[in-house]
């Protein structure tokens, strides 16, 4: 296939794969839904709904998504982000996370800015992997999707608080 598509081509289509397999989803349901019977039809039905609670959430995650070719790996494994880069790295956990920031400096550079006590790690935002951040973004309380989505694709220089803990850690539990 890499020589059938242009790389930009190809690499749109890899970010946009989730909302295809929706769509095919949600058009077989539809083709199915044209059949006589009731059966049938509910079925068809049921395949066309699933499709659009899929669809959404593969929306935003594909306008989340920057590419995965900057420098440095990413991996989220339960509930704990690892940064793998090429200078620096390290890991958080999303429950000791206190801040999440996006910084944008005036050369285009954007990264993710995740901060807990003693610990800041700086992720770029087409780091390969970097799309799974979205998800683990997203459970953090009081941190919505659309905020994420906002700031991701405001083009603003500077550093932009996303998400800040409402209460400080408890040194116990």
């Amino acid at each position: 296939m890499s020589g059938f598509l242009r790389p930009e081509a190809a690499a749109a289509l890899h970010r946009w794969r989730e909302v295809l397999a929706a769509l095919a989803v949600a058009a077989l349901g539809l083709w199915i839904a044209a059949h006589p019977g009731p059966v049938v039809q509910g079925f068809g039905y049921v395949l066309v709904a699933l499709a659009a609670l899929a669809l959404i959430p593969a929306i935003r995650r594909a306008r989340f998504a920057a590419g995965g070719q900057g420098p440095g790996v990413v991996q989220v494994v339960e509930g704990r982000i690892l940064y793998m880069g090429p200078v620096t790295g390290g890991a958080v956990s999303l429950g000791d996370l206190t801040s999440l920031s996006l910084r944008r400096d005036r050369g285009g550079n954007t990264a993710w800015v995740l901060a807990e006590p003693g610990q800041l790690l700086v992720i770029p935002v087409d780091a390969s992997g970097a799309e799974a951040l979205f998800d683990a973004f997203t459970t953090l309380p009081g941190l919505g999707a659309h905020r994420l989505l906002s700031a991701r694709q405001t083009p603003r220089i500077g550093e932009q608080t996303l998400w800040r803990r409402a209460s400080p850690l408890a040194l116990t539990q």
